[in-house]
């Protein structure tokens, strides 16, 4: 669904998957300058949103996702994560109860099939599961303390809200750069962005926000559980400083390289930001040296740890031996 205020004086599309929301309005460093300061907000309404009701709602999401639901206080936000059964990230959901609905937000075009999935796994539970992104916009600004809401970066909140309220009249438009800008400033990866088809809780660092380590069952847990207690992830995400002097940012799967040729990873997503310059967010190999300097897309670039090579494989094993006998 295309935002209305794509239709506002120099509103720019943004591109793919967000094309139905504005990338900038003709100011993007300002903008950033204005969303952390609390005077802008940013619509993030191709977002989609699901509510699921009825009273057996935490313990039935409980059993499905990543997080611990059953115990979920009213107006407490958190994340979860619907896995494959070989751990791969499927969905990422940012998820929050009121006392009668959960209420989730996806990335955009990932509800219908959030959907599907969610009803086929109801049997005989007492849950209707909808999606309700056509009545319900999702959009981040500054904190208002209330509702259906969820801490965001760079002291923003991200929030749900009726469609027909409309957008905020006492704060100015930010584009999505800006929003992204500080996203990846702040090290959140973006599921579909900074991920692929083959990403697990561990490489992206969401084992510490969306995933409950003690919890019982869960569809991909087995994966989750191995890795923690006994393997490492086979990648990592990191964090580039990208060189200034180049006039374009890498794109979405360029190779990430070491000097020489090696491919050892590729880019997610990259902006501009309004202090630190030219960024971005790469998977790279899990052997890949902290301290060597890379190329994304060709450009020279410096990495900073986002998760550490040392991720996973917590469990104290001690192997004893049995004592040599003794003539």
């Amino acid at each position: 669904m295309e935002s209305p205020l794509l239709q506002s004086p120099g509103a720019v599309p943004a591109d793919a998957p967000d094309q139905e929301v504005a990338a900038h309005y003709g100011e993007p460093s300002q903008e950033q300058r204005a969303l952390e300061s609390g005077t802008a907000f940013v619509d993030r309404s191709n977002r989609g949103v699901v509510r699921v009701t009825g009273p057996d709602r935490l313990s039935w999401l409980h059993s499905l996702l990543s997080q611990r639901l059953d115990g979920l206080k009213p107006y407490e936000p958190t994340e979860a994560l619907l896995l494959s059964p070989n751990g791969h990230i499927e969905h990422h959901l940012h998820v929050i109860d009121d006392g009668e609905a959960v209420w989730a937000h996806v990335e955009p075009g990932a509800a219908p099939s959030l959907v599907e999935f969610l009803d086929k796994m109801r049997f005989m539970l007492r849950v209707e599961v909808a999606d309700v992104s056509a009545e319900y916009a999702v959009i981040t600004g500054p904190p208002q303390g209330k509702g259906l809401a969820w801490p965001d970066v760079s002291g923003t909140e991200t929030r749900i809200v009726p469609r027909e309220d409309g957008f905020p009249a006492d704060l100015r438009p930010a584009g999505l750069w800006a929003y992204e800008a500080l996203r990846i400033a702040a090290y959140k990866p973006r599921f579909g962005l900074d991920t692929d088809h083959r990403t697990i809780p561990h490489e992206v660092g969401l084992v510490e926000t969306a995933v409950h380590l003690s919890k019982g069952c869960y569809r991909g847990q087995e994966t989750v559980a191995r890795v923690h207690n006994l393997g490492r992830p086979p990648r990592r995400l990191v964090f580039l400083h990208l060189d200034g002097s180049v006039d374009r940012l890498p794109a979405k799967g360029d190779p990430v390289d070491i000097p020489g040729g090696r491919t050892v990873g590729a880019v997610g997503s990259s902006a501009r930001h309004h202090e630190l310059g030219p960024i971005a967010l790469a998977l790279v190999k899990r052997n890949v040296a902290v301290t060597d300097e890379l190329l994304a897309g060709g450009i020279a670039a410096a990495q900073e740890v986002v998760v550490s090579p040392d991720t996973g494989a917590n469990a104290q094993i001690d192997l004893r031996r049995r004592p040599a006998n003794r003539a």
